[in-house]
């Protein structure tokens, strides 16, 4: 009995050591790599995603078949504990979250069990700026208005950079939004914002673009701030949040915060995936974003693109771990957690 429990054993650890000596081509034929997105259908993030799902698979090698799943909840918290804690450690899960994921990691912000920099970045497609909008009907037409007077925006999980920025904005620069949350998706914002039930909303430029390009030109919204480093050629005469800053140090803080717009929509896969099967697929990520046909549906989408490499991702997140504690501390009070 004893012998043959040594033997099975043995032959388990040959397979694992077998499976583990493959090449990238030879683990992923035939396999399905699943893509899960933190949030709900529609809005920028589940088009990329599905954009990103419906072209990599031919350039991973052994071309496997990847399926795209969406895993709504937490501000996308829910989706990246899973794949951090539960999924295989094996490069056939790919993920992506809320780009705020390292800063409220750092904060602590309730619903974290993921460490941003034990997982392997895989690339970005481009930033995500977001911008807060009121309606044309609303009498807020400005940050400065909106000090004086109450907005109420709609707003989807607590986790989500269309409730965190406006709340920011609230702790900074002293303006008064009010969320009025319970909304799936942005796509379900803005809807509210076309039947009156709330003033504005505030989401990525890239999903307005798609979902409702004529705002962006008809006067339908009025655009109060946008929440990146710099102004987005698109929206020249909109001012970021960092310039709407009173003091050094509302500008420090706004900064630090906003900088998750650079990390943006960026994809991952599990902590402690084997090295050759994490630069498959950066490499294959990377061709994608070259792909005439990815690249083509973007431009029938209406959609942007400024790639990063999932080498440049993973600086970025373990260089954001050595923010100061000075500057956490005084982030921590702005953040909303």
């Amino acid at each position: 009995m004893k012998k043959t429990i040594i033997a099975a054993a043995l032959v388990s650890a040959s397979l694992v050591s077998s499976a583990w000596a493959q090449s990238p081509a030879e683990f992923y034929r035939g396999k399905t790599v699943e893509l899960l997105i933190g949030f709900g259908t529609g809005g920028s993030n589940d088009t990329y995603s599905r954009m990103v799902g419906a072209h990599i698979g031919k350039h991973i090698p052994g071309a496997p078949t990847v399926v795209v799943r969406n895993m709504p909840g937490a501000g996308s918290f829910i989706a990246v504990n899973q794949i951090y804690a539960a999924s295989p450690k094996d490069g056939t899960v790919l993920g992506l979250g809320s780009p705020t994921l390292a800063l409220d990691e750092k904060l602590g912000t309730a619903g974290v069990r993921f460490k941003t920099d034990e997982l392997n970045w895989v690339g970005r497609v481009g930033p995500l700026v977001n911008f807060v909008f009121t309606s044309s009907k609303s009498q807020v037409k400005s940050l400065e208005d909106a000090r004086v007077n109450e907005v109420t925006l709609s707003g989807t999980g607590a986790g989500s950079t269309s409730s965190i920025y406006p709340q920011v904005l609230n702790n900074v620069l002293g303006t008064k939004f009010k969320m009025v949350m319970g909304y799936k998706t942005s796509n379900e914002g803005m809807l509210a914002v076309e039947r009156g039930e709330v003033d504005g909303h505030s989401t990525a430029y890239e999903a307005v673009r798609a979902a409702k390009p004529a705002w962006l030109t008809d006067g339908s919204i009025k655009i109060l701030s946008q929440f990146g480093l710099k102004r987005l050629p698109e929206l020249p005469d909109v001012p970021t949040a960092i310039e709407s800053a009173r003091t050094d140090e509302e500008r420090q803080i706004l900064t630090a915060i906003m900088s998750a717009s650079e990390i943006g929509t960026s994809f991952f896969t599990t902590p402690n995936t084997a090295a050759d099967r994490v630069n498959a697929l950066r490499r294959a990520f990377d061709a994608t974003m070259k792909d005439p046909t990815f690249t083509g549906d973007l431009t029938r989408m209406r959609m942007s693109s400024g790639p990063m490499s999932g080498e440049e991702l993973q600086k970025m997140v373990v260089d954001f771990a050595k923010m100061s504690p000075e500057l956490l501390a005084k982030v921590r009070v702005a953040y909303p957690h």
